[in-house]
């Protein structure tokens, strides 16, 4: 149950997902065990619609979910009930983030970096490992 708080004394740059609001970040993309397909229902605090289903079978439908648990999660159970951690890896350059949240999940997890890495390097292209 490992939480990467953006606010830790220790850490010189606060990220926020939006004024006055922390980034929350997950210790591990394996402690993300969310639904990959089907009908989820986000919560009135995460979603504030009245309609609050996404399909995630729809790739623009999941997209808007991520998107919203990111910038919106304030308990690391929310990241863990509605992410997944694998399925976050595949999205993760096609999602439409604050800079702060990009910028906090990529600090922790080198894998979502490399993969917004190789979604922008051209085809053919060799990237030097970091």
């Amino acid at each position: 149950m490992a939480v990467y708080a953006e606010l830790m004394p220790s850490t010189s740059v606060v990220h926020l997902a939006r004024p006055h609001r922390p980034v929350l970040v997950a210790g591990s993309l394996r402690e993300l065990a969310g639904p990959q397909h089907g009908l989820v229902e986000l919560p009135l605090r995460l979603w504030w619609n009245p309609n609050r289903h996404f399909d995630l079978d729809q790739p623009t439908m999941l997209l808007w979910m991520y998107e919203n648990v990111l910038r919106e999660a304030v308990r690391v159970d929310e990241l863990r009930r509605y992410l997944h951690g694998p399925t976050l890896i595949r999205v993760w350059p096609e999602l439409n983030l604050p800079h702060g949240v990009r910028a906090a999940w990529e600090a922790r997890h080198p894998s979502l970096r490399r993969a917004r890495a190789r979604s922008t390097t051209p085809a053919g292209a060799v990237v030097a490992a970091r």
